[in-house]
């Protein structure tokens, strides 16, 4: 999966697994070492994440049905939990310091290949 932000048209990532079942979303990125073999981790039906049993920092993108952006967080650190976002429907997790300069809140983003 693809993910792109429409503004810059700059793709913010190329390899994004999906994660839209329970088992999915609920073991997420914990217990790996790093991200390999993807860029990414799009959460479906998510407005909340935790960093716990997570080894790395992430970069979060919080997002609605539209798939604009609700909010950004950059360098969330292992072992925090966001605050719920009650109009955010799915969550883009990315390798700290990889997420692109020109996105914040408000943008639309496009998901290729769902």
């Amino acid at each position: 999966m693809r993910i792109v932000h429409l503004e810059s048209k700059k793709v913010i990532a190329e390899n994004v697994k999906y994660a839209n079942t329970f088992f999915s979303r609920l073991i997420g990125l914990m217990f790996i070492r790093e991200m390999t073999n993807m860029d990414g981790l799009l959460l479906e039906n998510s407005n909340s994440i935790h960093n716990c049993f997570v080894r790395f920092s992430l970069d979060v993108v919080f997002l609605d049905n539209e798939n604009k952006v609700v909010r950004v967080l950059r360098g969330f650190k292992p072992w925090r939990f966001t605050r719920i976002h009650f109009r955010a429907k799915r969550v883009l997790e990315l390798k700290a310091g990889t997420l692109i300069d020109e996105i914040k809140k408000g943008d639309q983003v496009e998901v290729l290949g769902v």
